[in-house]
Parts: C-alpha cells; sequence; structure tokens
C-alpha cells in the first residue's frame, strides 16, 4: 500500500505544484532546449505514476524471476491474493482499469495524431504543387499571396514555404533569420515533440497539467528556433521579422514562425538578458 500512496502521491504533487514552478522558472526560457526536456519530464513521469500505481492496485506484490515459469507462477499467486476478496478485487478492477485506459487513450491518440497530422500535410503538399514554385536559391517554396507568412512543412520531404508578400516586406538580414528558424524546426524534428505533447493532452484531458505542458513546449519550440535564427541576424532583426509575420499563423500541421506566441517571444528577444539554447 506503500507504494501506491508513493506512485498517486506522487502524481498530484507533478500535477499540482510542478507547472506552478517550471512556468515561474526564468531559466525555462533562457534555455528552452532544457525547458522543453523538464516540459517532458513532468509529462512522462505523471503519465508513468499513474499506470503504476495502477498496476500496484492490481499486482501489490511484486514478480521478478529469470525463470519464466516461475515469473507467471509468481504473478497468478499475486492476483489470487489481490483478488481473493472483495475488497481487494475492487481495489484490482480499479487498478487495472486505471493503468489500461491511460495506456489505451494515450496510443489511441498518438496513432489518431499521427494520421491526422499526415493526412493535413499530404492536402498541403498537393496545395503547393499546384500553388508553389521551389527557388534554389531560397531553399524554399514561393507561394503568390498578400499576406507576409512563412511556414514549414514537416514530415517526408519536408519543405519551407514563403509568401511572395514576406518576400516583399523582409530584407536580407530578416529573410536569413526566418529561413534558419523554419529550418531549424524541420532539423530539430519540433512537429515530433509537439505531437506528443498534445498526445498526452488528449489521453489525460482533464489533467490541467498536461495542456499546460503542451503550450510551454509550444512556446519552447519556437524560442528555440528563434535562438537558431538569432546565429544569423542579431535578436532585433529577427523581433523585427517576427512582427512583420505576427498576423499570418501556419496552416494546420505546418509550423511557423508567427502564431500566438508572437508576443512573448518577441519580448523576449528585445530584452537585454542574453538568449542562450
Amino acid at each position: 500500500m506503500t507504494g501506491i500512496v508513493v506512485l498517486f502521491g506522487y502524481a498530484v504533487v507533478l500535477a499540482v505544484v510542478g507547472p506552478r514552478l517550471l512556468v515561474r522558472a526564468r531559466w525555462v526560457q533562457r534555455l528552452p532546449r532544457l525547458g522543453i526536456a523538464a516540459w517532458q519530464a513532468l509529462s512522462y513521469s505523471l503519465v508513468a505514476a499513474v499506470v503504476l500505481g495502477g498496476v500496484e492496485l492490481t499486482m501489490p506484490t511484486l514478480c521478478v524471476s529469470p525463470d519464466f515459469s516461475r515469473l507467471a507462477a509468481g504473478c497468478e499467486r499475486a492476483l489470487r491474493w489481490r483478488f481473493d476478496s472483495a475488497g481487494g478485487a475492487l481495489l484490482g478492477a480499479v487498478g487495472g482499469l486505471l493503468a489500461g485506459t491511460v495506456l489505451v487513450r494515450t496510443g489511441y491518440a498518438v496513432v489518431r495524431a499521427g494520421i491526422s497530422a499526415a493526412r493535413a500535410r499530404g492536402r498541403q503538399r498537393e496545395h503547393l504543387a499546384v500553388l508553389g514554385r521551389y527557388d534554389p536559391r531560397l531553399g524554399a517554396t514561393v507561394v503568390d499571396h498578400h499576406a507576409p507568412a512563412a511556414y514549414c512543412l514537416p514530415g517526408r520531404g519536408g519543405r519551407v514555404v514563403i509568401t511572395t508578400a514576406a518576400l516583399d516586406a523582409l530584407d536580407g538580414e530578416q529573410l536569413r533569420a526566418v529561413l534558419a528558424h523554419e529550418r531549424a524546426h524541420l532539423r530539430e524534428r519540433h512537429e515530433l515533440v509537439l505531437a506528443a505533447a498534445a498526445a498526452l493532452t488528449r489521453a489525460l484531458p482533464h489533467v490541467r497539467a498536461m495542456a499546460v505542458a503542451r503550450e510551454q513546449i509550444a512556446l519552447l519550440v519556437e524560442m528555440v528556433a528563434d535562438d537558431v535564427a538569432s546565429a544569423q541576424a542579431d535578436r532585433l532583426t529577427v523581433a523585427d521579422a517576427l512582427l512583420t509575420l505576427a498576423s499570418s499563423p501556419a496552416p494546420v500541421a505546418a509550423l511557423g514562425a508567427a502564431g500566438t506566441t508572437s508576443a512573448v517571444r518577441i519580448r523576449r528577444l528585445i530584452a537585454a538578458e542574453p538568449v542562450g539554447g
């Protein structure tokens, strides 16, 4: 019973206290890669604690043996002991249902998100094949459009997309920074980081910590890309480029320099504090 209390207590602390500490921690935005790892550790640990707590409710006796037959016999005895009484059977059923539900929902969310993203990116590629033209000088696909926008389409044959309005609005240094930002997303496979965070949010929709983790990870992956862009131009230039693109978010299943996080990122870039990765 002690193990059950520890596991579920740990999950509660992570869900309630963890997000508050990370949101307030200044180092998270100074070191966004480390911040992403911290939010991932919180999310994965929370899921693992809930699943293991459910398993502990179902099978309170640890079954460990290099001999498979002995391992199976030990697990059978543990299950018989747990389900020998009505109260034990109820606890075991609740634990098994909890662990199984979390695992199934997580797996389903991952598969569903992957299929949905693949379909959306497929539609985007079809549109770009008709509307876009590849510019080898930029290493990007150019689309005629009145709104300044830039984004990347991850996955198979990942590509950077930029509109003609963005090319007109950005100067040479700003353009290099924006292209570097989008290539950073593709190179570091940020779509997988975001997909994992979204899947955990769908798996545990009533756990606020998961939604906060998803929001913060989405912000931090953009900050990572901003820091890469800052290596191509000074931070104020990157901030100006973001301001130019701020009104044109990326399409579904794409990652773009603009979006709802632009204001926070612009303030970070113009702050006197140096940016770290």
